[in-house]
């Protein structure tokens, strides 16, 4: 390399506390940015972790995860019980309550999910480096990505920003996000049994029924035969009306609170932005692959570009995990709720080897 300079990234210490540690990094790559990193000014390179190679990697669940009783059993390890402790300071009231006991209908609004599964994500993390060899699964993980709101946990997880900090910005992001359903008729289905080509052409078919408010459109691409779709709610009552003439062997709605990954979430944008700008993001010390592209990204002002446009972005979680399979990832490991992801990653390669950890 003609010219190289030291990049500040951050690691885990032992204690689970992040250091920091200095990385050679090519200058003669084409995005980059200054960040301030304390009093060291770092040139980051948004290409630092194009040439991954997956071995273990760690994926976290979205909205929809939850269930009554979370939380639990992460109360038998002190530093995940710790983690509902200081959440219950950023939102006001015992998140934990909700979490155990419900009632579902009150876990499962966007406003309490998505800070709930966030937290007990996280609560996972800590009860696996509680067991016994579990700091070194931990430390063995070398990449990480997270289903929509699981993309926040993962960015934690890597130490881009504090715990705190996520909290808070999953926090506004429920309620943006639930404030823009409010805002305009809209709402999300499965289609179950199509390949993508034939739900984008059923979406084709619903939009030449409805007027542009009610326009549909494939919201989370999640494995061959799984899709949602999002739209204003004439748009998807349409799909539903056509799904069985396009062969689609089931359609599911969502129980969300409307149109997610599409512009009906666009009032939601500039309030992440705000929030975003005013929030400390470091490089992650390992990749975190987007929704919006499958791609990780190294520089802090990218990531936050990425999180913004995020929720109006369809989820591309099927090209994730077709890239880190199709990488030599070995082993994966889905932290949190529930077990949507273990079923989305089995579907795609049965012989893929991916453990629970719940919390």
């Amino acid at each position: 390399m003609s010219c190289s300079s030291s990049l500040i990234l951050p690691s885990i210490s032992s204690n689970g506390f992040r250091r920091f540690s200095p990385l050679k990094l090519d200058k003669s790559r084409v995005f980059m940015s200054s960040i301030s990193v304390g009093s060291q000014i770092a040139a980051v390179d948004d290409a630092l972790f194009t040439d991954y190679k997956p071995t273990n990697a760690f994926l976290f669940p979205g909205q929809g995860a939850q269930a009554v009783g979370m939380g639990a059993e992460a109360q038998k390890v002190p530093a995940a019980a710790e983690l509902y402790k200081r959440a219950n300071e950023i939102m006001g009231f015992d998140l934990l309550d909700v979490c155990i006991n419900g009632p579902k209908e009150k876990l499962d609004s966007t406003v309490l999910s998505q800070p709930a599964i966030y937290v007990t994500s996280l609560a996972a993390v800590e009860i696996l480096r509680a067991r016994e060899g579990g700091q070194q699964i931990i430390d063995s993980v070398d990449v990480t990505c997270g289903l929509s709101l699981g993309e926040y946990t993962a960015l934690a997880f890597t130490g881009a920003f504090s715990f705190e900090d996520g909290l808070k910005l999953v926090k506004l992001r429920g309620e943006a996000m639930q404030d823009a359903a409010d805002a305009a008729k809209s709402a999300m289905v499965s289609i179950i049994g199509l390949d993508s080509d034939k739900v984008q052409k059923l979406c084709d078919a619903a939009n030449e029924e409805v007027d542009e408010a009610n326009k549909v459109q494939i919201a989370n691409f999640l494995c061959p035969g799984n899709y949602a779709v999002s739209g204003g709610v004439k748009g998807i009552e349409a799909v539903e009306a056509k799904a069985k003439s396009f062969k689609a062997r089931m359609t599911v709605r969502l129980a969300v609170a409307g149109a997610f990954h599409t512009s009906f979430m666009n009032p939601a944008v500039s309030r992440l932005e705000a929030a975003l700008s005013a929030t400390e993001i470091r490089t992650p010390r390992i990749p975190v692959i987007s929704n919006v592209d499958a791609q990780p990204h190294a520089d802090p002002d990218t990531i936050k570009k990425i999180l913004a446009s995020q929720v109006t972005s369809p989820v591309q979680w099927e090209t994730t995990i077709k890239t880190l399979l199709t990488k030599g990832l070995k082993k994966s490991y889905e932290l949190g709720p529930g077990k949507v992801i273990a079923g989305i990653v089995k579907r795609m390669d049965r012989g893929a080897e991916i453990e629970n950890i719940g919390a």
